[in-house]
């Protein structure tokens, strides 16, 4: 696991400083079929109004999602969370909406190459 630390003011910036840490975590554990940046490349960022979806590129489907990686949270009118929130998957369409697992935009918490941490 790697730890995030940075502060950021921009959703965007913090979801991009979580996939480099994520990336270098992958490269930490030592494996050797893909290079971290290679790793890297394979992330889709999908924006939607309550939440950013945040997946790997099918090895199968050019250009599609083959699997989530987690979600953000991107409004500030939710009851629970706050905007950067980080959740993990419940499935591929919604997150798990039990507790966040740290703020892209707060920093402070840690991240794995496989996703957001669980509790």
């Amino acid at each position: 696991m790697t730890m995030i630390k940075k502060k950021f003011t921009s959703i965007e910036d913090g979801i991009n400083n979580m996939l480099d840490a994520a990336a270098y975590d992958y490269s930490k554990n030592g494996f050797k079929h893909r290079t971290s940046d290679e790793f890297r490349e394979k992330f889709m960022v999908n924006v939607g109004q309550k939440y950013i979806k945040i997946g790997r590129v099918s090895d199968h489907s050019s250009g599609r999602m083959g699997q989530v990686w987690g979600f953000v949270v991107n409004t500030d009118n939710d009851k629970k969370f706050k905007k950067g929130d980080v959740l993990k998957a419940a499935g591929f369409h919604a997150p798990a909406r039990n507790a966040p697992r740290g703020n892209v935009l707060d920093g402070g918490f840690n991240i794995n190459w496989t996703g957001p941490e669980y509790l």
